[in-house]
């Protein structure tokens, strides 16, 4: 039986960023920055949401062979953007998804404990929408598939049949960890086999909310979920212009793949 483990949320500080609907390379910058802040004590613990404005594939930080068609994806008379993550991990199609991104401290050292620790919320967010989600098993030959939704490590939670619906990496430093994750709610069957070469498991989410619904329903129970486990004082706080600025000047640069 997995033990749950808690944050400790005495005078913990969280705050909340509301949705935000940007570029890969916004994305990846916003979420590093959050990091950096907080390793600095300048920023407390942060939970946000996301959405990719265009489809776009996101490489783990050392992730060195992908498929060299990558580099001329075209989808709905769009380029697919190429970019890479501050995290490890594979190559991750975000096309139809919901990303996550938690960036705290005060967590157990031991990996695996932590990655459940953060993980928790979700699991109980999807429960609260009628959907149990498990760990991956996946061994280390998963590092061979450049694909991140071919296989479910036990950083992954899948569904009872085995789908994975959430893929989540990590970046730790001076105690401080970032995780975030692609939630599939919508993505194009079309679109993951140009890009992959495979049919994709979709996950069945019809039953939880009409397709206009499903974002801020899973947004709602996901946030509620995050309260209860993680505890602390909870402040919603959108990215000001000030910070969304030193953020483009300072840091979106620094994810091209190369």
């Amino acid at each position: 039986m997995m033990t749950t483990y808690k944050l400790n949320s005495e005078s913990k500080l969280w705050r909340f960023i509301p949705v935000l609907n940007a570029s890969g390379h916004l994305q990846m910058a916003i979420d590093h920055w959050l990091f950096q802040q907080h390793q600095q004590g300048k920023h407390p613990s942060t939970l946000r949401f996301y959405l990719w404005e265009s489809p776009t594939l996101s490489l783990g930080y050392h992730q060195k062979h992908w498929p060299e068609h990558w580099q001329q994806l075209i989808w709905q008379n769009q380029s697919l953007e190429l970019v890479r993550r501050p995290t490890g991990g594979r190559a991750v199609l975000h096309q139809g998804d919901l990303t996550y991104a938690v960036i705290t401290s005060q967590l157990p050292e031991n990996p695996r404990i932590a990655y459940q620790t953060l993980c928790q919320f979700l699991i109980e967010a999807w429960r609260s929408l009628g959907l149990e989600l498990h760990y991956g098993t996946t061994g280390r030959g998963y590092i061979h598939n450049p694909n991140c939704f071919a296989t479910a490590t036990a950083a992954d939670l899948i569904l009872s049949d085995g789908t994975k619906l959430i893929g989540s990496a990590q970046l730790r430093g001076n105690g401080v960890i970032l995780q975030h994750g692609s939630i599939r709610l919508t993505p194009d069957a079309e679109l993951f086999r140009q890009v992959f070469g495979v049919e994709m498991p979709a996950p069945i989410l019809t039953s939880i909310a009409s397709p206009k619904a499903l974002i801020p329903t899973v947004i709602d129970a996901l946030m509620m979920a995050a309260q209860e486990c993680f505890g602390g004082e909870w402040v919603v706080e959108p990215l000001s212009d000030t910070e969304l600025e030193t953020i483009e000047r300072e840091y979106s640069g620094n994810w091209n793949v190369n």
